[in-house]
């Protein structure tokens, strides 16, 4: 698939997101259903989403098939299409992810973390706690 195929359905796909978030129906449109159901429902769905494609994964791992291969593809789609609706709950660009992603594909991932940790020293990833017995 080409770049610009690429870039063609993600560009689409955020217009038909947007759209059904505004203009549709909860009754009648996944998307929209899920944005008047909030933030919760659509981070339940990635949750979800997310599950199922380690599952598809470690099954493709084990059983590299045709069958399995085409489920870990249809299950990243879930999860990539729940992020996509995410982006655009927020009124986020997808373009704004892609822009991240180019800027971090410059320098070494080992630099980047260290990098992130430098700038938020305190969140749990970089914070242990310690106990004592006094």
């Amino acid at each position: 698939m080409s770049d610009s195929i690429s870039d063609d359905v993600l560009q689409q796909l955020a217009a038909l997101i947007r759209q059904r978030k505004i203009e549709a129906d909860p009754n009648r449109s996944y998307v929209a259903q899920l944005n008047h159901k909030g933030l919760d429902k659509i981070l339940a769905k990635i949750t979800e989403e997310t599950l199922e494609t380690a599952l598809a994964a470690k099954t493709y791992q084990i059983h590299a098939t045709d069958q399995s291969s085409k489920h870990l593809v249809h299950e990243l789609a879930d999860l990539w299409f729940h992020v996509m609706v995410l982006i655009d709950h927020f009124d986020l660009d997808y373009q704004q992810v892609l822009q991240e992603l180019h800027q971090r594909s410059h320098r070494s991932g080992l630099e980047e973390k260290r990098q992130r940790t430098e700038r938020h020293p305190h969140t749990k990833q970089n914070t242990k706690q310690t106990h004592t017995d006094d």
